[in-house]
């Protein structure tokens, strides 16, 4: 069963608070003022081995340190965290927009399922970006020169695993042209390094700590997603947008241009409006500098001026307690 929300309530004052808008403000408040003490939020975020955790961890940080109950769980990232969201296992959770979209609509990967109605965004993060990473000397310089080879496509029905057959299908190919494994970048980085894995999928910010040590006994390449296979994927997922991993990120030969989704963090409808606001106001506060120094994609790109990047229109709603604060900050919701 859940943490829930609100600790040293009955169980039937955490079931009213899911049923019951109109007493959510008494339910977190003392006196008439939030009292975060009574709050528990549980953070979502991803493996261990990838930015998610860190970045994550930070979050909960904040909140720890402002007066909230918190911890941090890791996770198997997007699909985990959305499970885990609507059924209570935690308050806020990191994801990418295209698993959330699906999740929302019941799509794709979620094909099937209940569409998740409940989920809201609260705030934009980072471009996770599609580094499909091999070694120098494997001879892969296209897409087409996967056919035939063992790739690490990521966790059946992860977000690293929904990118990959996407872009799979932009380039008109399948799973059934390349010899598939589904693990995590984690594992996949491994078997590359071993020389078991010709290449593998890792959808994370640029810095990944899997990539980098694997650049420290090997030197990596990365496969391009350009041109025309671009374009259609750009054209048909409009979340999906044009980035390069720069050389230098991982000591490659050379810029390599591919696909990038951005983050979100998302909640569940039913968290308090006046939690989600002071929440973001602790966020883009006092807090910004202790998530700066979680990771780099971070650093450059969790700001106030960047919060609506990707998410003000998307199929999932923002969180009407995050609506009440951007606009509260001059920023436009609709």
């Amino acid at each position: 069963m859940s943490k829930g929300w609100l600790t040293g309530l009955s169980l039937l004052a955490a079931a009213s608070l899911l049923a019951a808008c109109a007493s959510e403000t008494q339910d977190v408040a003392k006196d008439g003022e939030l009292d975060r003490a009574r709050v528990y939020a549980t953070v979502l975020t991803g493996p261990t081995s990838g930015v998610y955790y860190p970045v994550g961890d930070a979050f909960s940080t904040v909140l720890e340190n402002a007066g909230y109950k918190t911890s941090t769980t890791a996770t198997g990232a997007t699909a985990e965290n959305v499970k885990a969201l609507l059924s209570g296992q935690g308050e806020i959770a990191i994801a990418m927009a295209d698993g959330a979209i699906q999740a929302y609509n019941g799509t794709d990967a979620f094909e099937g399922q209940e569409p998740a109605g409940d989920l809201r965004v609260m705030m934009g993060l980072w471009p996770n970006v599609c580094q499909i990473v091999t070694t120098a000397g494997s001879g892969i310089e296209s897409f087409a020169d996967l056919k035939g080879k063992r790739v690490g496509v990521g966790a059946p029905n992860s977000g690293v695993e929904v990118n990959a057959r996407m872009i799979f299908a932009a380039h008109g190919m399948s799973y059934e042209d390349v010899k598939v494994d589904f693990l995590d970048y984690g594992q996949a980085i491994d078997q590359l390094g071993n020389g078991q894995m010709d290449a593998a999928f890792v959808t994370s910010a640029i810095g990944n700590a899997t990539i980098q040590e694997l650049a420290v006994s090997q030197k990596v390449a990365f496969v391009p997603v350009e041109g025309e296979a671009l374009a259609k994927l750009t054209a048909q997922n409009p979340y999906y947008v044009e980035t390069v991993i720069p050389a230098e990120a991982y000591g490659a030969d050379a810029d390599t241009t591919t696909a990038a989704v951005m983050n979100v963090l998302l909640t569940h409808r039913d968290l308090p409006d006046e939690v989600v606001q002071d929440m973001l106001e602790l966020f883009y506060g006092d807090g910004l500098e202790t998530i700066a120094a979680s990771h780099a994609s971070a650093k450059e790109h969790i700001t106030l001026g960047t919060a609506l990047r990707g998410i003000v229109g998307i199929d999932v709603p923002l969180h009407p307690g995050a609506k009440a604060f951007y606009a509260g900050k001059g920023l436009a919701v609709d």
